[in-house]
Parts: structure tokens; sequence; C-alpha cells
């Protein structure tokens, strides 16, 4: 049973287990992304993410807290310089959990802890598809059939036009003498500026 266990206590003594916590929180923040256990990397959310809330307001009672937390003087200037600004729209959840299967020695259960604003491959798709359905909105507001009009009608007349330019195709054995033909005289040029 969990009755009254709110804190996972890692296997570790209260000391023991601030000071890991606390490297792990300034690995984390310097680093944009660390590997360890899904039980360390569930215990490692809780910590950092109060910290990194108390960082969106950048007084000296917020950066004295957070340096209590880290013990880390430069870990405490990254987090309130540059993840402060990025997450500042973000009501929460800044951090995701990846699980990444067993490790092999001892077959303990490995995760990915990473912060959600630093990873641009999950970032790049979603303001693509922003941009798209802005600007299909746009189009339908602004009266898209009298600009479009002009514009299919446009294409319409370059694709007649690029039809009409393509000559007939020649029959197969007319295309093969040609193209031995020019071979030849392709090949003899060559051996004059040999010679």
């Amino acid at each position: 049973m969990k009755h009254g266990k709110k804190v996972n206590h890692l296997g570790r003594k209260v000391a023991h287990r601030k000071s890991m916590l606390a490297n792990m929180a300034s690995s984390l923040i310097e680093h944009k992304r660390i590997s360890t256990t899904v039980a360390k990397a569930k215990a490692l959310k809780q910590f950092v993410e109060p910290l990194i809330t108390k960082s969106k307001n950048d007084t000296t009672h917020n950066r004295r807290l957070a340096f209590s937390a880290l013990r880390n003087k430069y870990a405490v200037a990254e987090l309130f310089r540059e993840v402060a600004p990025k997450v500042g729209d973000r009501p929460g959840g800044y951090t995701r959990v990846i699980k990444m299967g067993n490790r092999l020695g001892d077959n303990a259960s490995m995760a990915m802890i990473e912060l959600v604003d630093f990873n641009e491959v999950y970032n790049n798709e979603k303001a693509a598809a922003k941009k798209s359905t802005r600007r299909s909105r746009s189009r339908k507001k602004g009266g898209s059939d009298e600009a479009a009009a002009p514009a299919e009608v446009a294409q319409e007349e370059s694709a007649e036009n690029a039809a009409e330019e393509t000559p007939a195709p020649a029959p197969k054995a007319k295309a093969k003498k040609k193209a031995k033909t020019e071979d030849k005289k392709s090949s003899e040029p060559q051996k004059e500026e040999d010679e």
C-alpha cells in the first residue's frame, strides 16, 4: 500500500537525495536533456518544475530560493537568463519524460527527461501547422474567390502554352539514329582538342 508516501525516497537518506536531485536539476538546466532511470526522472520533474515557475519572476528572493535548491550559481544564471524567457507563456508542464527501455547491466527502466521548449523537433512541426491554418483563414476572410480567379486563369494559360511548345514525339528508330549521330559529332571535337 502507498498510504502517506508522498515522496519517493529513491533508496537514499535525505541529504543524499537532495544533493542528487540538485545535481540532476543543474545538469538538466545546463544541457536541456538528460538520461536517467524512470523513478529518478519522475522525482526530478517534481523538483525542477517549481523552480522553473519561480524563475519566471526574476527577483532577488526567487534567485536565492533557486540557489538554495540547486546549489550551483551557473545553473541559476542559466535558469533565469535562458530558460525563463523561453517558457514565459507556458502555464506549467515544462519537462517531458520519455521512456527508453531497460538498461543493459541491471535491467533498470531508463528514461530521458528534457525541457519541452528546447526541443526543436516537436516545436517546428507545431509552428508550421499554426502558420498553415492562419494562411487558410486569412484567404477565406479576404475574398479569396476574386484573388484566386486571375491566378487560376494564368495557370491554365501557361499550361496550354507549354503543351503547344512541346514537339510531337518522333518514331523510336529515327530518335535512336539521331542520338547516335549526335554522339559521334560530339565525340569528334573532343578528339581534336585532345591532339
